[in-house]
């Protein structure tokens, strides 16, 4: 995972200039450690912070086109260049790097082909020749973009808030699904699938079409030529992306030069539910384990930190980021440069244990499509910084464009919570990678109660961060919290304690702007509270608010 920053139209082009934006640059370094790059044209600076992770030797970006008048910074991957390339055969190529087919596919097709990208990426590109540029972000948001606007009337675009916070007078997260285009003056949709019409669906449900649709997307993200891992929960998720990728890894590159044993990784508070099942998962798959510990006392060390890494105070977010974040490093200690994680299962198929609630199918598949169009404010962002934070790139393939559309065309009736019929959450997941003949997991762990991050890696750790908000908020600063802050006011003196650590480091309007805010139960939109009634009085984002769902809910009050 690496770090962008571009800027257009600026003013000012002396070398002062020149060295602010290397100055602003290098608050991503930490997204791409392996090598720093700049690209200046006048008033346009395309600065890359590089993670090599595929052709780690040549791939330094900016990336260009043979004569060098297409410029690109791009961070994330793109994993069928290989198909790619073979359509762009007049062309030729510099680097072994997959995101260079870019500037071959603009000189191409112009603006018009970043449907045709399969991956995860943000990327900003300048035509030199007529000095125009755009800008684009991958279907769902995994990797991170913004976008801002100077007082001089230059555009900026950067990886994390930080880089442009300070130089713009208002910026904004840059939509998923989206290219900005300098020619068209502004922002307009490139991704529009089917569900995203929100149209409810009537494929029938077919477990052999998705199973072989995961285990391709899992099998795709296996490209890479450095040591790489899996974070192992144990929940049904990671545990499936794990079964997969070890099946599979004897087949790829990778494997070649760094070993066929796949490596997985765990955190948690001593004796988590998360701890012992991901133990047994991996016993089971027969991978190299490492398992992490962490007191909640470090976990509350690390907040200030993590909330400057992760740009965000949303409470959930927050919680599950910190062991994340702790996890990461360690995984960095030993060399490991990728991870592939769970990411955007519940979302697709109605996980969170609020959905067992869900009066029916329509409320049901609505509250997954607006659940996947916020995934890049929560979860995605979560994945990302956490991890890059120390130089580590996570992939989800869950969130696989054609197994999305695969996922999300299924009647929601199939995915509905249905004790009658046995079904529990996420059903057609499960029943889809139920195999009798070598099965892919333990059905105890395949039929698991879904556990939210923050709680599996231990109940302690969400019950301590609220003593610790307890003990630094006071009544009346609670009580005063809609004078302090009156966008997005923290209702609980843990989000209050969150939102102060986050306004020290992003002081300006338009950067609390890019947090969403309102009532959640479970990780629910605010429009599921509305399907039962007792949930307004316990409004807390962990899955065991979901009382009479939950086998640890909290105690009704």
């Amino acid at each position: 995972m690496c770090g962008i920053l571009a800027v257009f139209g600026c003013v000012d082009t002396s070398q002062a200039q020149r060295a602010r934006i290397i100055e602003l640059s290098r608050r991503l370094r930490h997204r791409g450690p392996d090598w720093s790059g700049l690209h200046c044209d006048q008033d346009c600076y395309l600065a890359h912070q590089r993670l090599a992770i595929v052709d780690p030797t040549s791939g330094d970006q900016p990336l260009y086109n043979e004569d060098k008048t297409i410029v690109v910074t791009v961070n994330g991957e793109i994993y069928n260049h290989g198909d790619l390339k073979k359509q762009l055969k007049s062309h030729v190529f510099r680097t072994g790097s997959d995101c260079e087919v870019i500037a071959h596919l603009y000189e191409e097709h112009g603006e018009d082909f970043v449907d045709m990208l399969d991956g995860m990426f943000s990327f900003v590109l300048l035509d030199t020749r007529d000095r125009s540029f755009i800008a684009a972000r991958d279907a769902i948001g995994v990797t991170p973009l913004y976008l801002g606007w100077g007082l001089d009337g230059s555009i900026w675009f950067a990886s994390e808030m930080k880089a442009l916070s300070d130089d713009c007078e208002r910026f904004m997260v840059f939509p998923p699904g989206h290219i900005y285009s300098s020619k068209h003056g502004g922002l307009r949709r490139w991704y529009n699938p089917p569900w995203y019409s929100e149209h409810i669906p009537s494929t029938p449900y077919d477990p052999l079409v998705l199973r072989e649709a995961f285990e391709k997307a899992v099998v795709k993200r296996l490209m890479a030529d450095v040591p790489f891992g899996v974070l192992l929960s144990g929940g049904l998720d990671s545990s499936l992306v794990a079964a997969i990728a070890s099946r599979h890894l004897g087949e790829t590159n990778v494997a070649r030069q760094w070993g066929s044993q796949l490596h997985t990784f765990c955190i948690g508070l001593k004796g988590s539910p998360d701890l012992r099942a991901a133990r047994e998962v991996a016993d089971y798959i027969g991978s190299l384990h490492h398992e992490f510990n962490f007191t909640v006392q470090e976990g509350i060390d690390a907040l200030e930190e993590v909330i400057y890494h992760i740009e965000t105070y949303d409470v959930t977010t927050v919680r599950a980021s910190t062991p994340m974040f702790l996890m990461s490093r360690k995984i960095k200690s030993l060399g490991v440069k990728m991870v592939i994680s769970g990411e955007g299962s519940d979302e697709i198929f109605g996980g969170y244990l609020y959905f067992h609630k869900a009066p029916n199918k329509k409320e049901f598949h609505l509250e997954t499509c607006h659940k996947i169009k916020a995934l890049h404010l929560y979860d995605c962002l979560r994945a990302n910084k956490s991890t890059s934070a120390w130089g580590v790139e996570a992939r989800v393939p869950f969130l696989d464009k054609n197994f999305l559309n695969i996922a999300m065309d299924i009647d929601p009736d199939w995915k509905m919570v249905r004790p009658d019929l046995g079904r529990i959450e996420k059903w057609v997941l499960r029943n889809a990678f139920d195999a009798d003949e070598n099965p892919y997991l333990p059905k105890h762990i395949l039929y698991r109660q879904k556990e939210q991050f923050s709680d599996g890696v231990g109940y302690s750790w969400i019950d301590g961060l609220k003593d610790h908000a307890n003990q630094h908020v006071s009544d009346a600063m609670l009580m005063n919290a809609s004078f302090v802050y009156p966008e997005n006011t923290p209702t609980t003196k843990e989000a209050y304690y969150y939102r102060k650590i986050f306004e020290k480091f992003f002081p300006k309007n338009a950067a609390r702007s890019t947090v969403p805010g309102g009532p959640s139960i479970a990780c629910s939109t605010a429009k599921a509270l509305e399907w039962d009634a007792g949930w307004a009085k316990n409004p807390d984002p962990s899955g065991r608010a979901a009382l009479g769902v939950h086998a640890a809910a909290y105690e009704d009050a």
